[in-house]
């Protein structure tokens, strides 16, 4: 069984984290209980926006989408969230879910497959929505998939918008760092602003050196991204939280793919 050799694993691996400035916690601690040490290499950093009446407006609404962990935090007032009677909550992951969950909202729906905007969208009671209210709490640039599937279902979208990605250009000793990676290291992917941030900084050579490596891809879409670019030894995850994509990757290296 993966979980009797969860804590050796990923020994001497490196994982690269890519997640927001001050956001690598979960990774560290994901990575921890395979072996694996964490390289952090943020390119963004996230800003509060005051969404003011919007965020009330969404909140509102009697179903309420949720994009990220982050959007969950940057919605929260001094009160616990409030779920009204007959509202649906939902979630684009069980990372988001359970950030919701300790905001004070119990029940959340998830995707039932693959945890993005694809798989929410699947979900039965998004499919046909005429003159419905729904609330989209997130953060603007992205794909903004779900705001407009929703639109074209018939929904009336109250798009709140309660941070921003800043991108954050890493240090030249980050980037060598990171170049200087032994063999046994996979770049984590759940973000293609985040990783694009990062490569449109790096020479040729160092995306070359980068492309011999392991990457761990959160959604088809960003595996696909990843081909694109010329990765090879992609490694496909059920999800964007820590211990899923740290799971995926224990389990190629258990299987013996990498060596």
């Amino acid at each position: 069984m993966v979980k009797a050799r969860s804590a050796s694993t990923l020994a001497g691996w490196y994982v690269i984290s890519l997640r927001p400035s001050g956001g690598h916690a979960p990774v560290r601690r994901a990575a921890a209980a395979w072996g694996a040490t964490v390289l952090p290499v943020s390119t963004l950093r996230l800003v509060a926006v005051d969404a003011g009446p919007a965020l009330a407006a969404a909140l509102a609404c009697p179903f309420v989408v949720f994009t990220s962990p982050a959007a969950v935090r940057f919605s929260q007032g001094p009160q616990p969230m409030r779920a009204r009677v007959g509202q649906r909550w939902l979630a684009v992951g069980s990372g988001t879910a359970a950030a919701l969950g300790r905001a004070g909202i119990g029940s959340v729906a998830v995707p039932e497959g693959r945890a993005d905007s694809e798989g929410l969208l699947a979900r039965r009671e998004l499919q046909s929505l005429p003159g419905t209210d729904v609330g989209v709490v997130t953060a603007p640039g992205g794909r903004g998939l779900i705001a407009e599937t929703l639109a074209q279902r018939g929904a009336r979208v109250h798009l709140a918008e309660v941070y921003r990605r800043a991108v954050i250009v890493p240090s030249p000793a980050r980037l060598r760092r990171l170049d200087e990676l032994p063999g046994r290291s996979a770049l984590m992917v759940s973000s293609a602003e985040a990783f694009e941030a990062l490569w449109r900084h790096l020479p040729e050579a160092a995306r070359a050196r980068l492309r011999t490596r392991p990457a761990v891809a959160s959604s088809p879409r960003l595996a696909a991204m990843l081909a694109g670019l010329g990765f090879a030894a992609i490694v496909p995850a059920a999800g964007a939280t820590p211990s899923g994509m740290l799971a995926a990757l224990a389990a190629d290296v258990g299987s013996g793919r990498f060596r």
